[in-house]
């Protein structure tokens, strides 16, 4: 009887060099963004004031299907990545099912969570133009742990504004974001505006990842050299996970096997969207069976 393999690991020089943009493969593309000012579908340029620049190109990038990975960031992967395919096999025998259920880890990264892909990238694109600040928003505060990580790999200032009640709830989480040299400050908070507007109105508001977004950009745009980042949702923190799935066929060809379904945690959708982009491309060019994607 042969032995079971439980885990897939690829070799470092296997780790993808390029993420990849599904929308510049989709028959039909997504609507554009439009400013809120003029109507128009949004420029990269438009973006410049919030986000660093080649992060605004990614956002709108509907013509590059392959955006090569800088070696700066493809580096730091190699700490943690590629992360393991597991074949879960005690799953699928509590259970009772025939099928074979492989699982993507991704906690095995520094800050436990996948978010760090992009955090990475978003802060190398930051360092690489000059900036000295980063801002964001964290709910659970997986995000906030992963900027403030990539934030210290790359020299940067990061200032974290993390949901009142999980900020309470959740203090080693906070804790983790502050070890790394992050500012972390409950919202809402009296440090912005609109923090201020809120907490005047409902002085027991316990917060939300809208308005910590709210703060979290205000400050940005009121601090000399400084840029928001932000998680989970654009198309560019899609486009950084994709490394996920990537992996993920490379493995399951070691395994010598195709997913029928692909299956991922949808919140803001990078979780989603990493593992399943690159499977569905092979749709959309009619190359394989079309899986299902549930989330």
């Amino acid at each position: 009887m042969s032995e079971k393999i439980k885990k897939f690991i690829l070799p470092e020089n296997e780790i993808p060099r390029y993420w990849y943009n599904i929308q510049a493969e989709m028959k039909n593309k997504p609507m554009p963004p439009l400013h809120p000012g003029t109507k128009q579908p949004l420029k990269p340029e438009d973006l410049f004031p919030i986000f660093a620049e080649e992060l605004s190109r990614q956002e709108l990038d509907q013509t590059n299907t392959w955006i090569e990975i800088p070696e700066e960031v493809r580096e730091m992967y190699k700490n943690y990545r590629s992360t393991p395919l597991v074949r879960a096999y005690g799953l699928e025998k509590a259970i009772g099912t025939p099928a074979h259920i492989y699982f993507k880890n991704e906690s095995v990264s520094p800050i436990g969570s996948h978010k760090l892909n992009s955090a990475l990238a978003q802060a190398y694109y930051c360092k690489q133009q000059g900036i000295t600040n980063i801002t964001t928003e964290t709910g659970a505060g997986q995000w906030g742990a992963a900027l403030a990580y990539a934030a210290k790999v790359f020299g940067l200032e990061a200032a974290v504004y993390q949901v009142k009640i999980s900020y309470e709830q959740k203090p080693y989480r906070r804790s983790i974001m502050q070890t790394f040299g992050a500012q972390v400050t409950p919202s809402p908070s009296m440090s912005t505006r609109a923090g201020k507007d809120i907490l005047t109105v409902h002085p027991t508001y316990q917060g939300s990842l809208g308005t910590a977004i709210s703060e979290a950009i205000e400050l940005a745009q009121s601090t000399p050299n400084c840029k928001y980042t932000l998680g989970s949702v654009l198309s560019h923190v899609a486009l950084h996970q994709t490394i996920i799935g990537l992996e993920a066929e490379k493995q399951m060809e070691m395994a010598q096997e195709y997913p029928d379904i692909v299956i991922g945690c949808f919140g803001g959708g990078s979780n989603f969207d990493g593992i399943a982009f690159p499977f569905m491309r092979h749709t959309i060019l009619e190359e394989k069976k079309d899986p299902i994607y549930c989330c």
